[in-house]
């Protein structure tokens, strides 16, 4: 039946107050700087190596470099908060340190890592000590894999060429990529994901509670999708085969001959599947 709707090893410690700092040489170095309200890193990253940036408070954008190196740049702002106590950490992992890590950190105990930020049992929480807001501007070539995640703020990736992370709590997500695949998650926020010509190997993930979540492929595609939500309506612009019976609120489907599962899930929202 068809149906066509419906390892944690520091590189640079950047603090706010910090001078321009440097490792490396030629065009692998890379350089951190910053001033009580802005931090600035860039280097040149490896073919397939991920740039990570993961923030509490505030958005993350990624936007296309004009250049072979990936730039960062944050900045702080705040009502009442102290901005001198936000520090900004910049961390290699990965296999051969290839994979950099900067993350936001609110917390004397606070910690950066490739899994994220660690708070560590600090007492309180960021936003009753701190209102500070850190804003991350990314860019990238197109030969970096991009992971970009907040708590409270939108994330937005544009012009990615490889694979996207991206997440936040309370915030919208939307990712653009000329290939893929991507992983794109909130609670509080709509979810859009757009993609380009890549074939699904791995499953995908597009999930909101509050919110439409909207997948949008460049070519046919062979997947196993599940559409779910319990406040809203299904939509695809892809012929698919039913699996078993017709459900409202939980659809599970076949694309072409099958394949990675496809998941786009909501509860307050609608789930459309596009082609682009």
């Amino acid at each position: 039946m068809t149906m066509t709707s419906f390892r944690y090893i520091p590189l640079v410690v950047a603090l706010a107050t910090a001078p321009a700092l440097a490792q490396g040489s030629g065009s692998n170095a890379t350089v951190a700087s910053g001033t009580a309200k802005d931090f600035s890193w860039s280097g040149k990253l490896a073919d397939g190596a991920w740039i990570t940036v993961h923030d509490i408070n505030g958005t993350v954008q990624v936007m296309p470099g004009t250049s072979d190196k990936v730039e960062v740049t944050a900045t702080k702002r705040s009502r009442r908060g102290d901005e001198d106590r936000v520090r900004i950490e910049v961390v290699r992992t990965g296999k051969g340190d290839a994979d950099v890590v900067i993350c936001a950190l609110w917390t004397e105990r606070a910690t950066c890592d490739d899994e994220g930020i660690h708070q560590n049992n600090s007492r309180g929480s960021y936003n009753e000590r701190n209102d500070t807001q850190v804003d991350f501007k990314v860019y990238v070539p197109k030969n970096v894999k991009v992971g970009a995640h907040s708590v409270n703020g939108r994330v937005g990736v544009e012009g990615a060429g490889l694979e996207v992370d991206a997440s936040s709590v309370n915030g919208s997500v939307e990712v653009t990529t000329e290939g893929g695949p991507v992983s794109a998650t909130t609670v509080n926020g709509s979810v859009t994901a757009r993609m380009g010509h890549f074939t699904p190997k791995n499953d995908m993930e597009f999930t909101t509670v509050n919110g439409t979540v909207i997948a949008e492929f460049a070519d046919d595609i062979d997947a196993n999708i599940e559409l779910e939500t319990v406040n809203g309506h299904f939509a695809t612009s892809f012929p698919v085969t039913l699996s078993g019976k017709i459900n409202p609120r939980h659809l599970k489907a076949t694309l072409g001959k099958g394949g990675p599962r496809l998941k786009l899930t909501t509860v307050n929202g609608n789930v459309e599947l596009r082609k682009r």
